[in-house]
């Protein structure tokens, strides 16, 4: 066993990271060259007040109506001034810059009446709460191309807490807006911004392709009901770098639809590269793959992450009828403080749209690599707990050291999983440590050569 991964390892050093064929460093060295906007405006000039009390729904829209002839002109600048600018959801443009001076905070109203309702996702086929419709996001953009939301430390802030309220309580009429979504678009920056109190999720990349998210800081509190930091959803070429993210549930969640709509709909998540990021959550995961992943999650990168005071680390969730598959996805340099579950890969997140997914569509887990991982206060190492008639493969664990707390129940729990492990302590299962077949020669083994990654 350890003269096949010595192997593998050797080959490693020999072989550069190809995407598509080609070296890379990852996406987030492919750098988006947005030129600058030729135009400005201020809020100010289409009659909004930044106190904290006046709804500018009508003075951001009409703004944006107006920049939109600037499109074939270079595009222009929304310049939002220090103030409480509080509106209710809104809509950008194509070749536009959203730009957040520091001091100036755009407030989410707590009215739903100001929150438009538009129809569920395709890949969904239903809201995230509820069945049925859902509400539109604070900021939005649909089938837009070159759009940024930028500024000097600047703050958007959902005031998810009525959401919050309504949701445990049983009491919405549809599903919770996001704070941000980009719907069927590319070439979409977000940076140097401060994201608080989404009622759900914060950052929603949703069929896009491009998106760089950059330096900015998210939270809400620990007891906001799932709500979610950045969420990467059947989108492609996604950079998420130098990030703080701090949320109820996960910090960062990877998604491709939901069952028989994912599967239907067929757009994976694919070559996403986060990097230098710091994440906590409290109830769910800091880094999370699914559950709704039917349209499959593949060619992920993720280093330099810290994981901290969070329930869970790092989490793979899917279940019978999701169909899809979770692949080639490689997490290295970690540092973990103060979890209680390391790593987790489940096959029964049983929640289901509706009654009319198909029990017999299995997903597939197959060529993770976890490698070069050091934590401190760990309660459980790993649990992973395949599905039978599609058991977890090419589990592979490479230089991995865990400081388990004292009376533990347990390290490791393993089920319908087959992989490889090298210097893994605390000594995990048989199943990850002694188990070697075909599915496991493709285990792929991360490795710095020369200041770049290197893998087999």
């Amino acid at each position: 066993m350890k003269m096949i991964v010595a192997l593998l390892l050797l080959l490693a050093l020999s072989n550069a990271v190809k995407i598509n064929g080609e070296e890379s460093d990852g996406q987030c060295d492919n750098k988006l060259t947005l030129d600058p906007r030729p135009h400005s405006v201020s809020i100010l000039e289409f009659g909004a007040v930044g106190d904290g009390k006046t709804l500018n729904t009508i003075a951001f829209r009409n703004a944006i109506f107006y920049l939109k002839s600037f499109a074939d002109k270079g595009g222009a600048q929304l310049y939002v001034p220090p103030g409480r600018w509080l509106t209710g959801s809104f809509n950008l443009t194509s070749h536009l810059t959203l730009f957040l001076e520091k001091g100036a905070v755009i407030l989410g109203s707590q009215d739903p009446s100001h929150w438009e309702v538009v129809d569920p996702l395709p890949s969904y086929g239903r809201g995230i709460d509820l069945p049925g419709g859902r509400y539109r996001s604070l900021i939005n953009g649909y089938m837009l191309h070159d759009v940024v939301i930028t500024g000097d430390n600047g703050t958007i802030d959902g005031q998810g807490s009525v959401w919050w309220d309504w949701y445990s309580y049983q009491s919405l009429n549809y599903s919770r807006p996001h704070l941000v979504e980009f719907i069927s678009s590319e070439n979409v920056v977000v940076s140097n911004l401060t994201f608080l109190n989404a009622p759900a999720y914060c950052i929603h990349p949703v069929y896009c392709s491009n998106v760089h998210v950059q330096n900015v800081s998210v939270s809400a509190p620990s007891e906001s009901p799932y709500t979610v930091g950045i969420v990467p959803d059947s989108s492609d070429n996604v950079c998420i770098e130098d990030c703080v993210i701090d949320m109820g549930y996960d910090a960062i969640a990877l998604k491709s639809g939901w069952d028989e709509y994912g599967i239907a709909y067929g757009r994976p998540t694919t070559n996403v590269h986060i990097r230098r990021v710091h994440l906590k959550s409290h109830s769910g995961s800091s880094l999370a793959f699914g559950s709704e992943m039917s349209g499959g999650i593949s060619d992920v990168h993720v280093e330099q992450a810290h994981i901290y005071n969070s329930f869970s680390g790092i989490e793979f969730r899917t279940s019978k009828g999701r169909g899809g598959y979770i692949k080639r996805i490689i997490i290295s340099d970690v540092v973990m403080e103060s979890i209680y579950l390391a790593f987790a890969a489940t096959g029964q997140c049983s929640s289901h749209p509706d009654d009319k997914y198909d029990p017999n569509a299995l997903p597939l887990l197959d060529h993770i690599t976890l490698q070069d991982v050091i934590g401190t206060n760990i309660t459980i190492a790993g649990s992973f707990t395949g599905i039978q008639e599609s058991p977890f493969t090419s589990i592979c664990l490479f230089n991995v050291s865990l400081s388990i707390t004292p009376g533990s129940p347990t390290s490791w729990v393993c089920s319908n999983v087959f992989g490889i492990a090298e210097s893994v302590f605390p000594e995990p299962c048989p199943d990850l440590e002694s188990s070697y077949s075909n599915s496991s020669l493709a285990c792929f083994s991360l490795m710095h050569l020369n200041g770049k990654a290197a893998a087999l």
